[in-house]
């Protein structure tokens, strides 16, 4: 399936005048979501059974959702797509647990909170882009999200314990995982520090390109002015998980920069055209 990163005006207007609810959306099974509860902690599921919650493949949270409630979609196996509208403000404790084939996820540009386990055990997720308006994601967040490698995370985004915990991100820190997890709830120290390095991953000028291509806002001309200084080779740099510039603004879901572009506009400009 190919990822879609950005729904225009006109796909937005056309799905919210349908309304929610399951229907196949370019080929794919998808669930329009309004914000209902979809699961009792003790009931288990409410308005779709399990088989029905296993058929979906993508999720698209409409426009008036501020909140997705607890265990929302906990246990959709099948689901490799999640994109949210820009109202939802909270995401409550274990609303994507255990989605073991989630992908790809576009959050809310105003999204303020990520509770406790709320993507636990996304086997699948490779990356995730919080906006500068998250104050907070709870603890074992993303925990055993084991194919994740990518966790942008503004300075101002309070993290809690164990975020990061049996990821491909932990594993290619300079931390101890095995040291760690022993311990890791009941030693502040250990949680700080390696909250504190999820932060400062990108800091320094030479990675000043990736910050630039791993931003909620990517712009063109930031990125073209530092390639300009950089030379075109700092697009393929790599940082210290082994992640480059042009791996961020691949899986950026913010970004909607064509990389072709950049490269011709660098080009001509060194031959002396005017773009």
């Amino acid at each position: 399936m190919k990822l879609q990163r950005k729904l225009t005006n006109k796909e937005l207007a056309e799905i919210v005048a349908l309304g929610p609810g399951v229907r196949n959306y370019r080929g794919e099974k998808t669930l329009f979501y309004n914000g209902d509860m979809l699961w009792d902690e003790d009931i288990g599921p409410l308005v779709y059974d399990q088989e029905e919650r296993e058929s979906w493949k993508v999720i698209i949270v409409l426009p008036g959702v501020e909140v997705i409630p607890e265990t929302t979609f906990y246990d959709c196996k099948n689901v490799q797509i999640v994109i949210m509208s820009d109202t939802v403000t909270r995401i409550e404790k274990w609303a994507f647990g255990e989605c073991y084939k989630l992908g790809y996820v576009k959050l809310s540009t105003n999204l303020e909170c990520i509770g406790d386990w709320a993507f636990n055990t996304c086997l699948s997720l490779t990356s995730i882009f919080i906006p500068l308006s998250c104050r907070e994601i709870g603890e074992v967040a993303f925990q055993y999200c084991e194919s994740l490698i990518i966790l942008t995370v503004p300075q101002t985004t309070m993290l809690g314990d164990n975020v990061i915990g049996g990821t491909k991100l932990i594993k290619a820190s300079p931390f101890e995982e095995d040291e760690l997890q022993l311990d890791y709830f009941e030693n502040y120290e250990n949680n700080e520090q390696v909250n504190t390095w999820i932060k400062d991953l990108n800091e320094g000028e030479e990675y000043s390109l990736h910050r630039a291509c791993s931003s909620f806002n990517p712009l063109t001309d930031i990125i073209y002015e530092i390639v300009k200084i950089q030379g075109l080779k700092s697009l393929k740099k790599e940082n210290e998980i082994g992640i480059t510039p042009l791996q961020y603004l691949e899986e950026n879901p913010f970004a909607s920069i064509d990389q072709r572009i950049l490269g011709n506009r660098y080009i001509l400009e060194l031959m002396g055209e005017t773009v």
